[in-house]
């Protein structure tokens, strides 16, 4: 039975810490992103080149694979066109993010409040677990506008504990990945970042830290700050590009023993949300990533030429699917690959680890650069 407007609020509007079943998340963002009076436009006018009715035969998480990999066409489509009508003439955007345009034109999505609030209640939540305490304050080196990491840790670490100072040093992935891509050394660059953080590092009270592995590898080389780190920082978030097991395990022994390092994936293409590491793991244990907004953002780990599951242990193509009511992505076929894990329980899908990526995507090559 198709489920009626008031029916399918009631399961897309539930606290950020409520149970969800997956198989009514799906149902009811089928009914609000496809309802004529509350549907998405860009959604709306797909409806008609699907091949099946949404509405009528996507009935759980499983039939999400259904859809067709749309994610290319957000090079182009207006953003408005993303935007729920349900919503009314003046939808709360929080911003239009961007992807980091590793594989080629950029990607613009828009991310409405609902979501935003949701993704920071559960990251916050991450921070609470790992024992971080109030008043904590943090340096993040990551990319600002048009990009979207930045000013989710700034949500994250507000809602996390209000009063919290966030130091930023932008960080433009786009320029790097120009230089990178053309043979030209980045060194000049990361210099440049490094010297703005020295500022931070040397004279703010900052415990926690959010950077990229390529920029962590060149901060430790300089004693100065190296030194810096090992004294304050007690909570070092890394993530947006890969980091190899062995110099994961070289941090976590050696380099910084007083530090907990986590691992956080997100994609922009789920509104950056993906899957935060599972706390508690030994040294010599895998980077397992649980996905962290859960069942609004899920993972798999499929073979990239037929599309099913791989085994668990084994490594194939990661696909996430982002459902909320702010937003409708499902099936995209990320630039990473991933080893497929099993889900912890009450998750839907896979955990992941070992995130890293693709030599090649959509015929272009990836450049990570520093992010």
């Amino acid at each position: 039975m198709d489920l009626d407007l008031d029916t399918a609020l009631r399961i897309l509007d539930v606290g950020p810490d409520a149970r969800v079943d997956p198989d009514e998340l799906v149902r009811a963002a089928m009914r609000w992103h496809f309802g004529p009076e509350t549907g998405t436009p860009f959604w709306l006018r797909r409806a008609a080149t699907l091949g099946f009715d949404p509405v009528a035969d996507v009935r759980t998480w499983a039939d999400l694979r259904l859809f067709p990999n749309v994610t290319d066409e957000l090079r182009d489509v207006a953003v408005a066109d993303l935007i729920p009508l349900g919503f009314g003439p003046h939808p709360d955007v929080v911003s239009v993010i961007e992807s980091g345009g590793t594989t080629g034109a950029p990607k613009r999505i828009p991310l409405l409040r609902p979501f935003a609030d949701l993704f920071s209640h559960r990251e916050a939540g991450v921070l609470t677990a790992a024992g971080l305490g109030p008043g904590t304050h943090w340096l993040a080196m990551l990319p600002a506008g048009p990009h979207g990491a930045f000013e989710q840790v700034k949500r994250a670490a507000s809602a996390h504990s209000r009063g919290s100072l966030v130091f930023g040093i932008d960080l433009d992935p786009r320029w790097v990945k120009k230089l990178a891509g053309a043979g030209q050394g980045v060194d000049a660059y990361v210099d440049h970042l490094l010297d703005q953080a020295a500022f931070v590092l040397l004279q703010q009270p900052v415990s926690a830290m959010r950077i990229t592995p390529p920029v962590l590898a060149r901060l430790t080389e300089r004693d100065d700050l190296l030194e810096a780190v090992q004294q304050k920082i007690r909570y070092l978030v890394w993530g947006g590009a890969s980091m190899d097991p062995e110099a994961r395990h070289y941090y976590r022994t050696e380099l910084l023993p007083d530090a907990v390092l986590s691992c956080r994936y997100g994609t922009t293409m789920a509104l950056g949300a993906g899957g935060a590491e599972r706390p508690g793991l030994d040294d010599d244990a895998p980077c397992a990533l649980d996905p962290s907004v859960s069942p609004y953002v899920t993972l798999s780990v499929v073979d990239a030429q037929t599309g099913e599951p791989v085994p668990y242990g084994e490594r194939g193509r990661l696909v996430v699917h982002h459902v909320s009511k702010s937003f409708l992505l499902p099936n995209n076929a990320e630039r990473d690959t991933a080893t497929r894990l099993e889900p912890l329980p009450g998750h839907v899908g896979d955990a992941i680890a070992d995130v890293a990526p693709l030599a090649e995507f959509g015929g272009v090559a990836v450049v990570e650069g520093v992010y």
